[in-house]
């Protein structure tokens, strides 16, 4: 197996940096496209065979260090009685979004069984087809909450916020349901063989630091904490959008990578308290670009995380539809050569 990815983390210097991208598998590419003309992201899913398929499209396809687990952030709410359906072009929609305690009260304890095709395809992926580690992840309780409440996608979560600083109980009642979900669901993941899990906190950067520390924290702390003792050796990662104020108490918790976008400086990281691996932080803007100006973005942030000194190359947000697989190709590439350069020269690399 390429362990480069699971090196870096544990401090295992592998001389190079290693690559992956989030939405590596799927809307860019034309293999992903012609699978979709027949079958939707769950019934994807549902299947582990084609599951794994999609998942390995992008290594096969880039060369990346790590493949993620295709799979929407919604994928577990059928194991707590919710139904989604994601519209084309909207994403997930609810049609009875959660407004009161008794909303909560509903939602029901999380049941692996509902979800066991996840699990078998996790196992097909690191028994038969892998050859890089796979990542498994789930959606935050805030991130998850934001659809739940509002009843869709939304750009402001005013009715997120609102319930939060309004109905404080409802709010603790709502995360504390979500974060047993999310530990469950994570350590299902890790159970089957996943390599690494990643936490998706998308839109938290909605919340300003105080309303972090006070109605989040504690239940991604609990998240975390407990995911961790049960398996000590899969590292955990946190990422979000938009959430450079969130850098610092983000530090604080027992993450073994932080994940951060293009509006953040890895070279500050550390500054702010960040000790663990950094990833990122390439603006999906820049895939539009040549491939000279992208280079340029490309060598500062390659040079920021051998400052660092644990650095996994990523973009600071998904892979777009418009983005052309080939450039992504070339970039791995690129950033593979580039950094194996870099870390010689600046003799960290392990003989």
């Amino acid at each position: 197996m390429n362990t480069a990815y699971l090196d870096m983390i544990r401090g295992k210097q592998p001389g190079v940096t290693p690559v992956w991208y989030m939405r590596q598998a799927g809307r860019s590419q034309a293999a992903y496209r012609k699978i979709k003309e027949k079958y939707t992201l769950f019934e994807i899913t549902k299947q582990p065979e084609l599951c794994a398929q999609v998942t390995e499209l992008p290594v096969k396809e880039y060369g990346v260090d790590a493949a993620i687990l295709y799979k929407d952030i919604m994928s577990p709410m059928v194991s707590i009685g919710v139904d989604v359906d994601i519209k084309p072009g909207v994403g997930p929609v609810f049609d009875t979004p959660i407004q009161r305690l008794s909303d909560v009260e509903r939602l029901h304890a999380f049941d692996p069984a509902k979800v066991e095709y996840i699990a078998k395809t996790i196992q097909l992926l690191t028994t038969e087809v892998l050859k890089v580690p796979l990542i498994g992840f789930c959606g935050a309780p805030f991130t998850v909450a934001s659809y739940l409440i509002e009843g869709g996608p939304t750009k402001n979560y005013n009715k997120t916020r609102g319930l939060m600083v309004s109905e404080p109980h409802v709010w603790h009642a709502l995360m504390e349901k979500l974060a047993t979900m999310s530990t469950e669901y994570l350590s299902m993941q890790a159970e089957s063989g996943a390599n690494a899990l990643q936490i998706f906190d998308s839109w938290v950067g909605a919340v300003n630091r105080n309303q972090y520390d006070i109605f989040i924290f504690p239940h991604m702390e609990r998240i975390i904490s407990t995911v961790k003792a049960r398996f000590p050796t899969v590292p955990l990662a946190m990422n979000g959008v938009g959430t450079d104020h969130l850098v610092t108490s983000w530090a604080k918790l027992p993450l073994d990578v932080v994940a951060l976008d293009w509006r953040s400086s890895l070279r500050d990281a550390a500054s702010r308290g960040v000790t663990q691996t950094v990833q990122g932080n390439l603006d999906p803007a820049y895939l539009l670009a040549d491939t000279k100006t992208i280079s340029a973005q490309v060598d500062t942030i390659l040079m920021d995380g051998v400052h660092h000194g644990k650095h996994i190359f990523n973009l600071g947000h998904g892979v777009f539809p418009e983005v052309d697989p080939e450039k992504l190709h070339w970039l791995t590439d690129y950033v593979h050569d580039k950094s194996r350069e870099l870390w010689a020269r600046e003799g960290t690399a392990d003989e």
